[in-house]
């Protein structure tokens, strides 16, 4: 009877593994992060599955206590926004806050405030913006201004506005007829994605 030799087989890995590393590496490249929230918020579920613009976007937020925080995207605009602003309210803003005012992805205290919190530490930053959002009121509305500006530096930057499930209507609709009041019709509402119901 014949001995069967047993020969080991050598597979070489090197290509898979280097596909696996291109892999992970485009992925990382072309994924956008989404800028970290001031506040926690749980998005309403919908059916709707129309898809919010990521770039060129001022993001609208809405807490549960109806404070407005504010984020604008492009960084060019973000800054000459706030010069625009700090020009309008008397306020002084140095080039090392402008710096910090770059790395904060929301806006969310009053003017007069603004360069205090810039002061203050970045870990310390989220808590103070969570005390007081951007005034939003008949005397004083700086939200809107802060679009205004925006919109006035480039007339085709989009606007989404996310609030909280549990927010009270009032609170929202506050903030829909604040856009509606200077012409900013046209915005996304931000919704968790749910199963249509049957028949749909």
């Amino acid at each position: 009877m014949a001995k069967i030799k047993k020969h080991s087989v050598f597979v070489d890995m090197t290509a898979m593994s280097d596909v696996t590393v291109l892999l992970l590496t485009f992925f990382m490249l072309t994924s956008t992060f989404l800028p970290q929230e001031p506040v926690r918020v749980t998005a309403p579920a919908s059916v709707m599955e129309i898809k919010v613009p990521e770039y060129n976007v001022m993001n609208i937020l809405v807490d549960l206590d109806g404070k407005v925080f504010l984020n604008i995207d492009r960084p060019e605009v973000r800054l000459e926004a706030l010069e625009k602003m700090s020009a309008e309210y008397g306020v002084i803003v140095n080039e090392r806050q402008k710096k910090v005012f770059l790395e904060q992805p929301f806006i969310g205290v009053p003017m007069n405030r603004l360069p205090a919190f810039l002061d203050l530490p970045f870990g310390e930053q989220d808590a103070a913006m969570r005390e007081y959002g951007i005034p939003a009121d008949s005397l004083d509305n700086q939200f809107t201004n802060w679009i205004q500006k925006a919109r006035e530096i480039d007339g085709e930057m989009k606007i989404t506005l996310k609030a909280d499930q549990s927010t009270p209507y009032p609170l929202v609709e506050k903030v829909m007829k604040d856009l509606v009041r200077i012409k900013a019709n046209r915005y996304s509402l931000v919704t968790v994605l749910r199963g249509a119901p049957e028949g749909f």
